[in-house]
């Protein structure tokens, strides 16, 4: 391994030490006893879930699947069960279409499936959902015993439905117990910002490693990951079911599914805030997606050999240095999510821009193998700029997402915006092959500087109400003079 990757990951992980160490008390926001107990509950099944999700990828250790895979070995990146899905499957005798079927079938089903199981849980209950979460995980797990494509189909439908109860559910269930117990607002900011470092970050890293162990040191086989992945599922259930109180969105039992589609649809249509934030989700969702699935051909475009789970722990470190400068900026009132996430879609946009204007500029090496080129390398620091963006994008749309969305429907809505991200990657992961790299990081590039302009919108309008509630006040009363801040 060449001394490039190590300097880049002390670089990266140089940075994150001194930016935590460094804090001082503006930069940490004073919490009470109760709150820190219910966070840390919180964050530990959160990073059980989510490790789970990194121990069912497995990226660590991978080399070999850029031999497996070649054009597909981008679809081994897949964040939501990963390159030993693929391995595991092409252990099994299956072929790049019949796999590409299986991943379409896992995205599509988090799309259909996913989003009718996901907004049950503003009706049935956020808690029942977690635990459904755990039930309906597991047994895809299970299924990856089985070397009959069928039951495998099933496993992705399965995992897709879980999926969306994921990205919905914990933080619907979050946001809802957070406020029933009286907790201050900006304290929900420490609590997701605390997720992605531990759950989005460190825990990834090391459930790859222990993934690795698994298969590598141990030798159990590529279904070793997933068996691990199971029992933490149980643990995670269990302190669920122990721990958590039942939380619910609209609870009336005169609304049924379809009342309740109609409503998140209403809410989204009559509010510009909530249309808008949607659509920044999807735009940023659907371009690191398409990120997650590019990234190895940009790195090898000539079968060059580059390590594929230190450049991942690479990302999931500067995606930690990204959660620990949104902690930072989420601890003051300025400058706002609004204002800064700005900035963020910004960089990211020129971020992968970078594959584009390396490939105009710097003359293309036709000489297969070998190690990372110069261009390759360029690549990389943008590659990891763009992961510090997303490090920086969870958390604070997370944020966003509790201050607009509303409690009875938030689950449903949510699960709304994950359907045009779907529909985004099942086309992406169809078509991976039928456009040149270059097209599709600039079609991410552009995505994400439409992403910066609605945030400014939304910055914009998010100033409405206090601006109107100020003109009536002034109708009320002319002599009314403005409070200094």
């Amino acid at each position: 391994m060449e001394l490039f990757y190590f300097v880049v990951f002390g670089a990266l992980g140089a940075v994150v030490a001194a930016l935590e160490l460094s804090k001082t008390s503006k930069d940490r926001i004073n919490t009470p006893p109760a709150f820190n107990s219910f966070k840390n509950n919180y964050l530990l099944v959160y990073s059980l879930m989510m490790g789970v999700m990194a121990l069912s990828s497995c990226l660590l250790g991978m080399q070999l699947l850029a031999v497996l895979i070649n054009g597909y070995v981008s679809i081994a990146g897949d964040w939501l069960q990963g390159p030993y899905v693929y391995y595991l499957y092409s252990t099994y005798g299956f072929g790049k279409g019949e796999i590409g079927q299986l991943f379409i079938a896992g995205f599509g089903s988090s799309m259909l499936f996913g989003t009718i199981v996901g907004s049950l849980a503003d009706k049935q209950g956020r808690r029942r959902a977690c635990v459904t979460y755990c039930i309906t995980y597991i047994l895809s797990c299970i299924t990856k015993h089985s070397p009959e494509y069928k039951v495998l189909m099933i496993g992705r439908v399965l995992g897709g439905i879980a999926t969306s109860l994921l990205f919905s559910a914990f933080e619907s269930w979050l946001v809802a117990e957070h406020n029933k117990r009286g907790f201050e607002q900006q304290w929900l900011s420490l609590t997701f910002s605390k997720a992605i470092f531990l759950g989005n970050g460190l825990i990834a890293i090391l459930s790859g490693l222990f993934g690795n162990l698994l298969v590598g040191s141990l030798s159990l086989g590529p279904v070793a990951p997933f068996d691990a992945a199971a029992c933490f599922l149980a643990i995670g259930m269990a302190i669920i079911l122990s721990s958590w109180t039942e939380n619910y969105g609209d609870a009336s039992e005169n609304k049924d599914l379809l009342t309740q589609f109609r409503c998140a649809a209403v809410a989204i249509a009559s509010d510009e805030k909530i249309a808008l934030l949607g659509a920044i989700q999807s735009l940023f969702e659907g371009s690191m997606y398409t990120f997650v699935f590019l990234w190895t051909p940009a790195l090898s475009p000539n079968d060059e050999e580059i390590p594929h789970g230190f450049i991942f722990a690479t990302f999931m470190l500067a995606s930690m240095l990204g959660s620990s400068l949104a902690s930072r900026l989420m601890a003051h009132s300025s400058p706002r999510v609004e204002s800064y996430m700005q900035i963020v879609f910004v960089i990211s946009s020129v971020s992968l821009m970078l594959p584009i204007i390396t490939n105009f500029l710097v003359a293309p090496s036709k000489v297969k193998g070998g190690s990372i080129s110069f261009a390759g390398c360029l690549q990389l620091l943008g590659f990891c700029t763009f992961e510090a963006c997303v490090g920086i994008f969870w958390p604070s749309i997370m944020k966003m997402r509790s201050q607009y969305i509303p409690e009875e429907a938030r689950s449903t809505i949510m699960n709304f915006f994950r359907i045009p991200l779907n529909i985004f990657v099942c086309i992406v992961l169809y078509n991976v092959n039928a456009f040149p790299i270059t097209v599709m990081f600039g079609m991410c590039s552009i995505f994400l500087f439409v992403a910066s302009i609605l945030q400014r919108r939304l910055m914009a309008i998010s100033d409405k109400p206090k601006m109107e509630s100020w003109t009536a006040m002034k109708e009320r009363d002319p002599e009314v003079e403005p409070l200094n801040d």
